[in-house]
């Protein structure tokens, strides 16, 4: 009887959709590349940028089979839209490969999958399955924003992204500052990069002048930037994004 394969939970680098990529091994291991190198078979949201980052992983380290070749299979679409845990979207056929002996990848287009990115669906049907689920080292935008921030890194919530209707942004935007001033737990959250400069007005518009305001970008890269300082005296001060590099955003006491 075949041994069934692993779900093996591979990073991406941080520099999606941005100019010029760095080189793989300043932001993972090599034990990861290593690892990612040797799979046929992937679970991803793209399969466009997930054979760029295999081209990338074959300038140093040998595939075993043919980008063509590769089993690449993306989650589907409502998934990326109303996230894993709503519509009762069932993963494991997407892990048939795994139960007949594969090792099979799970990756989005960057930093680690399942968190602030479609998988964790599919790494709960590995459970269910009774598979071995492997989270391989790598970087995690939100993590690294939030060691930079000088907030409180021992207690903070991730809550995604915010609305986009003005009103209800604003509402919602007092609503974790309210929480992160009481409960002193840091709250981060997203944007769609070229929403940075709205989101950005929006928070100096909202938040009380004491409250802190963090914010990284371009994390890993040689650009990277990662400030923080009271909504005082941010509003003195040029927006510090632009509305190309994805951005991490923290508000806290």
């Amino acid at each position: 009887m075949t041994s069934p394969g692993r779900l093996l939970l591979v990073p991406a680098p941080l520099d999606f959709g941005c100019e010029p990529p760095a080189p793989l091994d300043r932001a993972l291991p090599a034990a990861t590349l290593l690892a990612a190198s040797k799979l046929t078979h992937w679970i991803c949201e793209s399969a466009k940028t997930t054979r760029a980052y295999l081209k990338r992983i074959a300038e140093t380290h040998p595939l075993p089979v043919p980008l063509q070749q590769m089993e690449i299979a993306e989650l589907p679409r409502e998934v990326h839209k109303k996230g894993d845990h709503f519509g009762g979207f069932d993963a494991k056929p997407m892990l048939r490969a795994a139960i007949e002996g594969h090792d099979v990848g799970l990756v989005s287009e960057a930093g680690m999958p399942a968190v602030a990115d479609p998988g964790s669906s599919v790494v709960r049907a590995a459970h269910e399955l009774g598979l071995v689920v492997v989270a391989l080292a790598g970087p995690s935008s939100l993590l690294l924003a939030l060691a930079a921030s000088g907030l409180n890194g021992q207690n903070f919530a991730f809550v995604g992204y915010l609305p986009q209707e003005p009103a209800a942004r604003t509402q919602r935007i007092r609503e974790l500052e309210a929480l992160a001033l009481r409960t002193k737990q840091t709250q981060l959250f997203i944007e769609t990069p070229y929403r940075n400069e709205s989101l950005w007005g929006a928070l100096l518009q909202a938040l009380q002048p004491s409250t802190r305001l963090a914010v990284s970008s371009g994390l890993t890269l040689d650009a990277a930037m990662s400030r923080s300082d009271s909504a005082a005296h941010w509003r003195a001060k040029a927006c510090p994004l632009s509305n190309t590099k994805p951005a991490v955003f923290a508000i806290g006491a």
